[in-house]
């Protein structure tokens, strides 16, 4: 397929998988309870970095992943599980420890698991194989480059809903946020623990 027989309908169809499945509506939450005490400027920098790591991931992903899963043996729910475990690890950490110095370095943050899982989980990455074999390389690309976008913006622009919230709020969020992130990581596994026995 070439960018002249793209199309609305097959572009839309091609889109829509990996919006859902990014969730960037689950994921803003989630992004405004874990950097609500960073400056603008890291803020900024931790953005570019994991919408970047997430970028990269879901490129490699679209042209060799099928191939990698074969190369290691490991399945889509394998890569599930590991990612929760990741995920809760984090999590938990968050909830238990309230000094600054016991949570995730900021420059970390960007990587795991800000791009990976929450951007660009197992979900995001099984979308993305499908997308590909369904309708070919370039839209995938391009509906994942459009997303990453939304994403990038969206998370841009959380400070007007940390403004609203205050200080107080922020911090009470923090701790939702974490707890929720919990709760999405004990999805993954059990999902993924789901489908492996059945």
């Amino acid at each position: 397929m070439n960018f002249a027989e793209i199309n609305f309908q097959n572009f839309s169809l091609a889109f829509i998988p990996i919006f859902v499945a990014i969730d960037v509506l689950g994921i803003l939450p989630i992004f405004i309870g874990m950097t609500n005490s960073l400056d603008k400027q890291k803020k900024q920098k931790l953005i570019r970095d994991a919408t970047f790591t997430a970028g990269i991931l879901a490129l490699v992903f679209t042209i060799t992943g099928k191939f990698i899963f074969q190369l290691l043996g490991i399945t889509d729910n394998d890569f599930r599980i590991g990612g929760g475990i990741v995920l809760l690890v984090l999590s938990i950490t968050d909830l238990l420890f309230n000094s600054d110095s016991q949570r995730t370095p900021v420059k970390e943050l960007g990587v795991v698991p800000i791009g990976i899982p929450l951007i660009m989980g197992p979900v995001a990455l099984t979308s993305v194989m499908i997308v590909v074999d369904q309708y070919g390389y370039v839209l995938t690309i391009l509906s994942l480059v459009i997303n990453l976008i939304i994403v990038w913006i969206a998370l841009r622009n959380s400070n007007y809903l940390i403004k609203i919230l205050g200080d107080g709020g922020s911090r009470a969020f923090t701790k939702v946020a974490s707890l929720f992130m919990c709760a999405i990581a004990v999805m993954m596994i059990r999902v993924g623990v789901v489908n492996i026995l059945k």
